[in-house]
C-alpha cells in the first residue's frame, strides 16, 4: 500500500513543464533594450530556470539574419531565465530555443497520469487499447519553443523561417497582418516534414497593459482552466520533466483552451477570438526501440500577440462619441414637463 500512496503523494507535488518564450508585449520599438523571458512551467508561472549549457540553440531571427544569443545575455530571477537584447531595424521577428534530450523513468501510474494531465490522450489510448497500462516507462524529452514579435511597423517574411528544431510550429501567414476575430493557419513540422494527426492546444491571456477588446467573455476557473502538472516516483525518488518541486498540491491540466488536431498536411486554424498574448502547443510522444528507452518525446509552444484592428477601434470610439454626444430622447419630455409647470405657477403667480 505504501508503494502506491507514495508516488500518488509526489504526482501533486511535482511537475512536469511546458516551455514558453514570453513578453510583457510582443510590439516593440526598433533598436531599443528590450527583455525577453523564458517560463518553463505553465504560461503564467515558471518554475525554475533554464541552464545555458541545457540549450542547444538559442536565436533571434530578423530581417534574414540569423543571430546566436550568447550565454551572457542571459540572467534569472524569481525562477524566470532573461533574455537582454537590442532590438534591431523594423520588422517581424522570431525568437528560439531548443533544449538538449533528457532522460525520465516513470512508473505506470505516474505515466498514465502525466499522459492525461499534458493531454498526450492517442499515446493513452495507445497503452489502454494495447494493455500497456501496467507498464513502465523511460522517455527520452526535449523542448522546441519560439516567439514571433513585431518590431516598428514593417513587416517582414523571417516568421515564415524555419529554424530547425526537431519540431516547431510555423504560421502560414503573418500573425501580425491578422487581427482579432480572424483565424491563423498554423502548421506544425517534425522533422522538417509535415506533422499530420497531432493534438495540438491553444490559449491567450490579455497582455499585461490590460488592451484588450473582446465581446466574447474568456473566464478562467478552477475547473476548466488549470494547469496539467505531473510528477512521478521511481526507484526511491521523485522525478519531473524538469527536476523542480511545486508546493501546490492541486490537481492541474494543460488542456485548457481549443483543442486542436493537424491535418494531412500539419495544420490547424486557430480562432482569434480576443485580444492578448497566444500560445500554441503540443507534445509528440512515440515509442522507442533505442537502447534503455520506452518513449522519446518532443514539446513545441509558439507565441505571438493580436491585437483588434484600428478601423474596429476607430469605429468603437465613434460610436462611444456619438453616443455620448445624443441627448436621449426623454431628456426632452422631462425637461418640456419641467418647463410648462413652471409657467404655470409664474402666471398664476401674476394673476
Amino acid at each position: 500500500m505504501k508503494n502506491k500512496v507514495i508516488p500518488l503523494l509526489c504526482f501533486f507535488l511535482l511537475c512536469s513543464h511546458d516551455m514558453y518564450v514570453k513578453m510583457d508585449t510582443f510590439f516593440l520599438e526598433p533598436n531599443k533594450k528590450s527583455v525577453i523571458d523564458l517560463y518553463n512551467g505553465t504560461f503564467e508561472k515558471s518554475e525554475n530556470n533554464i541552464d545555458r549549457n541545457r540549450m542547444l540553440d538559442a536565436s533571434l531571427l530578423g530581417n534574414g539574419t540569423r543571430y546566436s544569443i550568447s550565454d551572457d545575455q542571459w540572467t534569472e530571477k524569481d525562477s524566470i531565465t532573461k533574455l537582454h537584447f537590442t532590438t534591431g531595424s523594423a520588422g517581424t521577428w522570431v525568437a528560439g530555443v531548443s533544449t538538449k534530450p533528457r532522460n525520465i523513468e516513470m512508473d505506470a501510474d505516474a505515466f498514465n497520469k502525466y499522459l492525461k494531465h499534458d493531454g498526450v490522450l492517442d499515446m493513452l489510448e495507445y497503452r489502454r487499447s494495447n494493455n500497456l497500462l501496467k507498464e513502465d516507462a523511460v522517455e527520452k524529452y526535449s523542448k522546441h519553443v519560439k516567439a514571433i514579435f513585431q518590431v516598428g511597423d514593417k513587416k517582414t517574411n523571417d516568421w515564415s523561417t524555419a529554424l530547425g528544431y526537431p519540431i516547431e510550429f510555423i504560421p502560414k501567414s503573418n500573425p501580425y497582418e491578422v487581427n482579432t476575430g480572424d483565424t491563423l493557419q498554423v502548421q506544425l513540422i517534425k522533422d522538417d516534414k509535415p506533422l499530420a494527426n497531432q493534438l495540438v492546444y491553444a490559449d491567450y491571456k490579455p497582455a499585461k497593459d490590460g488592451h484588450t477588446h473582446t465581446n466574447q467573455e474568456h473566464t478562467h476557473n478552477n475547473e476548466n482552466h488549470s494547469h496539467d502538472k505531473a510528477s512521478h516516483f521511481h526507484d526511491g525518488k521523485t522525478h519531473s520533466h524538469d527536476d523542480s518541486t511545486n508546493a501546490n498540491n492541486e490537481e492541474h491540466m494543460h488542456t485548457s483552451g481549443q483543442t486542436l488536431r493537424t491535418d494531412d498536411k500539419g495544420i490547424v486554424t486557430l480562432k482569434l477570438t480576443a485580444d492578448g498574448i497566444w500560445y500554441l502547443r503540443t507534445i509528440n510522444l512515440v515509442t522507442t526501440e533505442e537502447a534503455g528507452l520506452t518513449h522519446e518525446s518532443n514539446w513545441a509552444t509558439l507565441t505571438f500577440e493580436v491585437r483588434h484592428s484600428h478601423d474596429d477601434n476607430d469605429h468603437a470610439h465613434t460610436d462611444k462619441h456619438e453616443q455620448a454626444d445624443e441627448m436621449p430622447s426623454y431628456f426632452y419630455w422631462i425637461g418640456s414637463i419641467l418647463l410648462i409647470i413652471i409657467l404655470f405657477f409664474w402666471f398664476n403667480h401674476k394673476k
